[in-house]
């Protein structure tokens, strides 16, 4: 199945057309949980001091006796989450993905991955996105990190519509814990809510648009990026599949094998370092099927990003539309 709309190119000269666009509603994440919160009894949100940048006080003002902020204590909140977890409630515990997913790695290895509990765990702001905070804010390295754990489920997607749905079947049906990676609520729609014809589902991907020559394998904030490189590049003859990987581990095998023996060549992108994400997962797979495409990762070349706006630091690092289609240009021609 594929979707064509709400795909149409930004002017690639500037991003400020952007403010044009329907975006992503805020994260989405306490508002979900909030609206299946009467149904489900055993969901409880934890925080850090950071519940409405990361909008779990929207559950926390229905369900206050449900919500638990733990203060500037991200280490603490993630053990007593796993404890949580043991007497039959599903903890949703958020803050930011350089605290949750770097800091928290050991107490999210041991306590919560180990005994695979039922634990949800949602890094927000990931990547870049806190553009002007600096390096201790970026998180680059948290898919690494997360998909190197056993009996982890890795979810990265795309806006807050697919984040809605992925969430909504965590809680009705999917045991484990499960790291969702969730961007800041600002980027552009790829799922129109209530209106796409494409339903996400954990561990399957989905084919956003179809071509022959290119696939684009993409997840997170980087989906609408790629569909946008994907039509500046139709528009040079050059016919580019686009994959929403959204789920990681585990991987859509079926989706990478289909785009490897339909497609010329593959090029993942994402907003993480290239060691150890999903350029790393789809190489590891195709490596170890024997399976020989032409095949290039892009994201951050194993490199600490510079400080400053998000939007621009998008477009320096060729992670926006213009970019992603420059990269892909190049790959494809060999310069």
């Amino acid at each position: 199945m594929t979707m064509e709309a709400n795909t149409k190119p930004l002017h690639p000269d500037s991003w400020e057309l952007f403010k044009g666009l329907k975006f992503a509603k805020q994260l989405t994440v306490g508002e979900t949980l909030a609206r299946l919160g009467d149904d489900h009894p055993e969901i409880v949100a934890v925080c850090a001091d950071l519940g409405y940048p990361t909008r779990l006080a929207d559950f926390g003002e229905k369900y206050p006796d449900r919500f638990f902020d733990f203060g500037i204590a991200e280490k603490n909140m993630v053990t007593a989450a796993a404890g949580l977890s043991t007497t039959g409630k599903i903890p949703f515990v958020s803050t930011y993905a350089s605290f949750l997913g770097l800091l928290c790695a050991e107490q999210i290895r041991t306590a919560v991955a180990y005994p695979n509990l039922n634990v949800r765990l949602v890094g927000t702001h990931t990547g870049i996105a806190m553009g002007f905070y600096g390096t201790s804010h970026h998180a680059t390295e948290d898919i690494a990190i997360m998909r190197s754990m056993a009996n982890m489920t890795v979810v990265s997607p795309a806006d807050g519509a697919s984040l809605s749905e992925l969430i909504e079947e965590s809680v009705k049906t999917y045991k484990g814990p499960i790291y969702f990676r969730v961007s800041r609520g600002r980027e552009p729609s790829v799922y129109e809510e209530g209106r796409s014809a494409i339903k996400n589902k954990i561990g399957k991907a989905n084919v956003l648009k179809d071509g022959k020559d290119l696939t684009l394998i993409a997840c997170g904030i980087t989906v609408y990026g790629a569909l946008e490189a994907a039509h500046i590049l139709e528009e040079e003859g050059i016919s580019v599949r686009v994959v929403d990987m959204h789920t990681i581990k585990p991987l859509d095998e079926e989706v990478i094998r289909d785009a490897a023996i339909e497609t010329g060549a593959i090029m993942t992108v994402e907003e993480h370092n290239i060691i150890g994400g999903l350029g790393g997962a789809v190489a590891e797979y195709l490596l170890e099927a024997g399976i020989h495409r032409k095949f290039k990762r892009h994201g951050f070349y194993d490199e600490y990003s510079l400080i400053g706006k998000p939007y621009h630091l998008y477009k320096h690092y060729q992670l926006d539309g213009e970019g992603i289609a420059n990269v892909a240009r190049a790959f494809i021609r060999n310069d």
